[in-house]
């Protein structure tokens, strides 16, 4: 019988594609262990036991059983309950939740990566003085969670955050109607603000390499910061898209704090350069609304995750 008893510790698992990583915290968020293992690929079976192992071999470390919150780039549908569009692909159409609660014997939690991002900052990371925050993973693609009071917002849909799937705001005509986007639509402000949309969007301006070397973001806002013209024209255009896309999201939710994560979130001059732009978009005399990098940056997933507990 599954049960839900009363912790002491709390446990994050962070499910990715490749890693799987486990951490215990204290009450207080004091990390009392942390532990990374190799995410089995494409079965899924073995990654719920890999799963179920490391949460033994947490417990075991600690000396003490806990809450138990995973963190996974993929969500569960709430007409279904079943795994959509997580990374590990054999997790998707499966009753994750059910399985992993049948194979551990008791009650656990589950979000999705941005979720799990926002509330690790939001309770005790570089916004937790804020009451609403708005978190945002940028890397490949785009991703967001909103924590109210240090809890997660889940929506009636189970979609609050999703903001990389909507157009991108205020377009001039030579953004439309955009790249297509594999949801579907196209001109996704994840088409434009993603690690491959920068990348992309250099290209249609210039040639596609710089000195000779294939062009990646990170070698883009390098080459900007030497003072290679074209790259740094290519991060000008990027900081108006961000401030208009993170415009409609203060019009909306009008936030404390907007945190940037992933890989992106690393570029130190949109900290500075964005809300300078944004003031332009945003519906209001005066913005209060800071843009600030993460205060435990890749493992907010995983702290997250141990977070839920407290939703």
């Amino acid at each position: 019988m599954i049960q839900a008893v009363p912790e002491m510790i709390k446990i994050g698992i962070d499910l990715g594609g490749t890693k799987i990583e486990g951490i215990a915290l204290s009450e207080t968020g004091d990390e009392l262990f942390r532990h990374r293992i190799a995410t089995p690929q494409g079965d899924y079976p073995a990654i719920l036991q890999s799963i179920s192992e490391l949460i033994n071999k947490v417990e075991t470390s600690v000396g003490e059983h806990g809450s138990v919150g995973i963190c996974t780039p993929g969500a569960l549908s709430p007409a279904t309950g079943l795994m959509r569009n997580s990374n590990s692909i054999c997790m998707n159409g499966e009753a994750v939740l059910t399985d992993l609660q049948d194979l551990l014997q008791r009650e656990i939690r589950i979000a999705n990566d941005a979720n799990c991002f926002a509330l690790s900052e939001a309770v005790d990371g570089v916004a937790r003085e804020a009451d609403v925050v708005f978190g945002v993973i940028i890397g490949t693609g785009t991703g967001a969670g909103i924590a109210i009071d240090k809890k997660v917002l889940l929506g009636a849909n189970a979609i609050a955050g999703e903001w990389g799937h909507n157009p991108l705001p205020w377009p001039q005509d030579s953004e439309l109607p955009g790249a297509e986007c594999y949801c579907g639509k196209s001109g996704c402000i994840e088409t434009w603000l993603s690690g491959p949309g920068m990348v992309r969007d250099h290209a249609s301006h210039n040639n596609v390499e710089i000195d000779g070397k294939a062009v990646d973001a990170e070698t883009l806002v390098s080459k900007a910061g030497s003072g290679n013209e074209a790259a740094n024209e290519t991060l000008q255009r990027y900081e108006d898209r961000m401030a208009r896309s993170l415009a409609h999201v203060i019009n909306i939710i009008d936030p404390d704090a907007i945190v940037l994560g992933g890989g992106m979130g690393n570029i130190k001059r949109l900290y500075k350069n964005v809300p300078k732009l944004w003031g332009e978009y945003v519906f209001s005399d005066v913005i209060n609304t800071k843009l600030l990098a993460p205060l435990h940056g890749d493992s907010s997933g995983v702290r997250g995750a141990a977070w839920l507990w407290e939703n």
